[in-house]
């Protein structure tokens, strides 16, 4: 193997590009509670089924392996129950009420934007339903996901001719591209993510209140890419440094 033209040059190019989400999920519990432990699961099971109608008639299905990205999803992903507990003023202590709260964790995912409006009157019917997170995604296979790694590349490149000019030389050959953390660095393996915002929405009231419909404006992601390059540079002269 030659030797190289020149030093090594070893940089990070890193770049950000704000785009539009692709989906956006409403994760929150269907909790009820009653006498006993069948009746709260029964209540909860009705919410549930109550809920789901409600989406149906939205153009909802439930979430599946041919469903992934469908315009609108949901599904029921746990269900538990425990004893209720209400804070005791005498004793500052949280104590059984003698009643069971029974919990389903319901996730909807919605890709068809123009639902949202519908969708969030829909769950504000549903007292049972606390939605406490909306948060925004961009998928895998977003178009604008070599764009961004590109343009990382490409920061590289010009951070690596800064060098080698600032050594009175210029790049001469591409060593290695490599994702960061790859190269031998302190990299976490992050190289490529998206940034949005999780959004806590406000819920429907489960005691009885008035409710109020989620806020739903899609929120713009910023996919975020780091790369580690080396370079060897050519002309290097320390002379007079």
């Amino acid at each position: 193997m030659s030797e190289p033209a020149g030093p090594l040059l070893s940089v990070r190019g890193d770049a950000r590009l704000t785009v539009a989400p692709d989906y956006v999920i409403l994760a929150g519990p269907i909790e009820l509670s009653r006498g006993s432990k069948a009746e709260a699961v029964q209540a909860a099971a009705a919410a549930l089924d109550r809920l789901t109608a409600d989406l149906a008639s939205l153009g909802a299905v439930a979430l599946g392996v041919e469903t992934e990205r469908h315009r609108l999803t949901w599904s029921a992903q746990s269900a538990t129950t425990r004893a209720e507990r209400e804070h005791n003023e005498e004793t500052g202590r949280y104590e059984p009420t003698g009643r069971v709260t029974a919990t389903v964790a319901v996730v909807i995912a919605v890709r068809a934007f123009d639902t949202l409006e519908a969708l969030g009157a829909v769950l504000a019917t549903h007292e049972a339903l606390n939605v406490r997170e909306v948060s925004w995604h961009v998928d895998w296979d977003n178009p604008a996901w070599p764009e961004v790694r590109a343009a990382a590349i490409q920061a590289a490149i010009r951070k690596g001719h800064d060098y080698a000019a600032a050594l009175g030389g210029s790049l001469h050959n591409v060593e290695h591209i490599a994702d960061a953390g790859l190269l031998g660095g302190s990299g976490d393996g992050g190289s490529f993510r998206s940034a949005g915002r999780a959004l806590m929405a406000r819920s429907a009231s489960g005691d009885g209140g008035e409710s109020d419909a989620p806020s739903l404006d899609p929120v713009p992601q910023e996919l975020a890419a780091t790369i580690e390059a080396r370079f060897t540079a050519a002309g290097v002269s320390l002379a007079g440094r």
